[in-house]
Order: structure tokens, then C-alpha cells, then sequence
């Protein structure tokens, strides 16, 4: 009864905007991953502070594609699959939906402390390692940061989804020359996107490119806390970013669902 009782309201609000049910039904979903760079907090701007993928559903047209901010503050490419946060996304990613993916900030640190130990094997290789787990007390094979990030490639793909990796957000931080350091995550991230055929947003050099044309003041504005997390303005300027890398890339029909200006 709850569940007919459910339909029966979908046909209704369907209705109201104009819609059919089948259209809500099969619309394909836009997953997004990663860490607080793509979503702080609850991703509703406490402490000021926002992940662009918070503004994600501002550019797309959300009666055509349902978006889905699955990213989460502190996690690595690797704890955010030990957590067991990917398996639930697998259990409901369905032919035709979209996963994008942005991690690295949070991959360089140890591999086995007692604090967070979330660090991955630096690069793309297939080098791994045995730890006892000192925070979940179990034992575990640590891998290598392309390792995990081809895990999820492969396995969305499997499941008849389309990958797309963003090299992560640059930090704010500029060198006396108003430059700013390009990371390593996101060469490893290109690699891994040519082995194994995803679709590739190059966000960490997008980024850089108009954080040096504004200058160093200007971004300051961005970071009010620390030098990794932006404010709304910031994340918007980032989700914005986003969207013109997506609009580059060949061939990727996600591009279709974006709102018409």
C-alpha cells in the first residue's frame, strides 16, 4: 500500500510540472565522488565553507537527470571505498547514468595511523601493501592510488555507466610569482583516465589557469578558513569550471542534460 501510495504521488507532482511519471522514472542519475573539495560538511555551507559539487544541479536541467552528491569530507579514493560508500552506490548506478570522480587531496597521507589512515601507494601502479588497520582493526591490502581510481572506472562501466575523473581543485596557495603548483593527482588522474577509456576534466590546470588570471588577492576571497576549502563563491567559480570542461569532451552525451541558456 505504501509503495502504491508512493506512485500515486509521483503521477500527481508528474502532473503538476507538466511531466510524465515515465520520464521522472527513467531518468538517468549523475553521480558525483569525492571529498570536501565536492562536498564540506553536509554540503549545506556551514562554516561558510562549500565543495562545487553543491552547485552542480544549478547548471543541469534536474527533469531530465536526477544529481546526486554522494562526495564526502575526509576521505581518500581509498576510504571512500572501504567505508563501503561506492557498494552503495553500485547497488542502484544503472545502464545511462554518469559518475564523476575527484580525489587526491587526501590520498598523501600515512597509510596506518591511528587518526585517520587513509593514505594511498603513490601513482597508478599495481603495487600493494599488508597492514593491520589500527583504526578498524582488521587487516587490509592497501593499493595504490590509480589502483582504486580504475576500480571505480571499471566498475561503473561494468554497470553500463559513463566515468568521468576530475583532477582535483588546486589548493590557494600561489609562490612569490602569483603561480600556483600543479598537482601530482592529476597527472596520475589523466593516466588513469587513458588506461582505461574515461572521460577526463583537467579541473586542477582549469582552475590554476583562473585563479592566476584573477591574482592572489582576489582568491584569497575564496579560502575564508584555510587554504583547501572554498566559500560559496569560490565553489561556484569551481562547479562552473566543471561544466566548461564537460562541454569539451567529446563524445560524452552527459553535456545534453545541461540547462539551455
Amino acid at each position: 500500500m505504501k509503495q502504491r501510495g508512493l506512485i500515486i504521488a509521483l503521477i500527481i507532482i508528474c502532473g503538476l510540472l507538466g511531466l510524465s511519471f515515465a520520464s521522472i522514472k527513467e531518468r538517468p542519475t549523475l553521480y558525483i565522488i569525492g571529498d570536501s573539495t565536492v562536498k564540506n560538511g553536509t554540503g549545506q555551507g556551514a562554516d561558510l565553507l562549500w565543495g562545487w559539487g553543491s552547485f552542480m544541479g544549478d547548471h543541469f536541467d534536474t527533469t531530465k537527470i536526477s544529481i546526486q552528491n554522494r562526495a564526502i569530507g575526509g576521505r581518500s579514493s581509498r576510504t571512500f571505498l572501504t567505508e563501503g560508500r561506492w557498494d552503495k552506490i553500485l547497488s542502484t548506478l544503472k545502464k545511462g547514468d554518469y559518475v564523476i570522480m575527484q580525489f587526491g587531496h587526501n590520498d598523501g597521507g600515512p597509510l596506518n595511523d591511528t587518526l585517520r589512515a587513509r593514505g594511498t601507494i603513490p601513482g597508478t601502479g599495481n603495487d600493494s601493501t599488508q597492514i593491520h588497520n589500527l583504526i578498524r582493526k582488521v587487516d587490509e591490502t592497501v593499493h595504490s592510488y590509480g589502483w582504486y581510481m580504475r576500480k571505480y572506472v571499471n566498475e561503473a562501466k561494468a554497470k553500463g555507466a559513463v566515468a568521468i575523473i576530475c583532477s582535483p581543485v588546486p589548493r590557494g596557495d600561489f609562490d612569490e610569482n602569483g603561480k600556483m603548483k600543479k598537482d601530482k593527482y592529476a597527472a596520475w588522474g589523466k593516466e588513469v583516465a587513458t588506461q582505461t577509456g574515461a572521460y577526463f576534466i583537467p579541473l586542477n590546470d582549469l582552475v590554476i589557469a583562473d585563479y592566476e588570471k584573477k591574482g592572489p588577492a582576489a582568491v584569497k576571497e575564496y579560502f575564508p578558513k584555510d587554504h583547501t576549502h572554498t566559500n560559496k563563491e569560490g565553489a561556484q567559480v569551481n562547479a562552473q569550471l566543471v561544466v566548461n570542461g564537460l562541454k569539451e569532451l567529446k563524445g560524452c552525451r552527459l553535456k545534453d542534460f545541461l540547462k539551455k541558456k
